[in-house]
């Protein structure tokens, strides 16, 4: 079951990660990047914007580990009963 947990990590990781690159303003990404104070920037990287692939990378990370969470906790609720 520890492997399964780290697997719906990066499945969760990899979804947001696209979908914001699709859809740059989804929420919290770019709101976390505000938040570190650096200047946006459309210089490209991998001929993707540095501000859109760091709020993709931050939503990935957000998104999954909460999904992460959700799963770990959910188990160990239900492992017990």
């Amino acid at each position: 079951m520890k492997g399964l947990g780290a697997i719906i990590l990066l499945v969760v990781f990899f979804t947001f990660l696209l979908l914001t690159l699709g859809v740059p303003d989804l929420p919290i990404g770019r709101q976390l990047y505000g938040l570190f104070g650096v200047a946006e920037s459309d210089y490209p990287v991998l001929g993707i914007g540095v501000t859109t692939l760091v709020s993709a990378v931050l939503n990935g990370v957000f998104y999954g580990v909460i999904a992460w969470l959700i799963f770990t906790f959910g188990v160990k609720r239900f492992v017990k009963l």
